[in-house]
């Protein structure tokens, strides 16, 4: 059975399909229409650990939890083992349900600082801070990396061994390497070689756009997957891929449904973050949202001109009416 209750540290999950960590996308009002749309655990966005450090009021924003988004896992980065507990510690106060450690973002801003996937180059630095968040928490830790540093590089079995004897609960390896960055094919057999290295569970992540990418990835022995990009467009795949690896018909979501979708996002975002600012950041994500609909490209560049939540909507009810 390919979907499936699972357990990471002392938390059971109702299912084994997650939302990946995003950088300006995974914020509270995705991670709520992800749930609804069937994931099984959310991720926040990476949030900077030096940020919270000299006290951010924007990085401890993004630490706060609703209690509509459970279960979550909060993601922080940083290459300071006692500063990366002491955010762990905010993270788990504010509703964290799994501190995750971000050991893979191919940025060349994080990797200047020692953080991201520079850790895959420290793994004893990665080992204690991995030890460190465990001895300030109590929730499961967690931990992602990408399975080398350049391609054809496998690193992630060796790292997994580490990431396990300090104490992480669960692994989450993206299938590529640092260098393909989002580009390019996943390396299932590196994947199928970190998961039978250890006995915590593995989270496969990269390239997941279908109920066919993801089984090729459980095949390839991991527990879990966690999607990304394709969840920005459609909130709904997490269902979707559940019901057709369940041997079901999906529910595909239609044009319309996707704008009222859309309309909803953004009214929870306005909530959030102000009717102009709620608004401005759903700009990064509504291009991927659109992808694909009749005249979805003309209707962006509308919508990026939209100064605030009353002429993003009647932009969209405008679609809608005209069908």
């Amino acid at each position: 059975m390919i979907i499936k209750k699972i357990k990471i540290g002392s938390l059971e999950l109702k299912n084994n399909i997650f939302l990946s960590p995003m950088a300006g996308i995974t914020n509270s009002a995705f991670r709520c229409f992800c749930l609804e749309g069937g994931a099984g655990l959310v991720a926040s966005e990476m949030v900077s650990t030096e940020s919270l450090k000299y006290s951010s009021k924007k990085s401890f924003e993004m630490l706060k939890v609703l209690p509509s988004e459970h279960p979550i896992a909060v993601q922080i980065f940083g290459s300071d083992p006692e500063t990366m507990a002491n955010a762990a510690v905010h993270a788990e106060s504010e509703g964290a349900d799994i501190v995750d450690i971000n050991a893979s973002c191919p940025v060349k801003k994080i990797l200047r600082s020692g953080s991201g996937a520079m850790l895959m180059k420290n793994p004893i630095l990665m080992g204690d801070i991995i030890t460190a968040v465990k001895k300030k928490v109590k929730c499961p830790v967690t931990i992602k990396f990408r399975v080398g540093f350049t391609e054809k590089e496998n690193l992630s079995v060796e790292l997994a061994k580490i990431a396990e004897a300090s104490g992480a609960d669960a692994i989450s390896v993206h299938g590529r390497s640092v260098s393909r960055m989002h580009n390019g094919e996943i390396d299932l057999d590196f994947l199928h070689k970190t998961a039978e290295g250890v006995s915590v569970p593995v989270i496969g992540n990269g390239g997941i756009v279908s109920a066919k990418t993801a089984k090729e990835m459980f095949m390839a022995g991991c527990d879990a997957v966690s999607i990304g990009r394709a969840a920005v467009g459609n909130p709904r795949i997490f269902s979707e891929i559940i019901s057709e690896l369940n041997g079901k018909e999906p529910e595909h979501t239609s044009d319309s449904d996707k704008i009222k979708m859309l309309i909803r996002f953004i009214t929870l975002n306005s909530e959030l973050y102000g009717e102009v600012y709620g608004v401005i950041r759903a700009r990064k994500l509504v291009g991927y949202w659109l992808k694909g609909l009749k005249s979805g490209a003309e209707l962006r560049k509308y919508f990026m001109a939209a100064g605030n939540l009353k002429e993003a909507k009647v932009l969209l009810l405008q679609y809608i009416q005209k069908g």
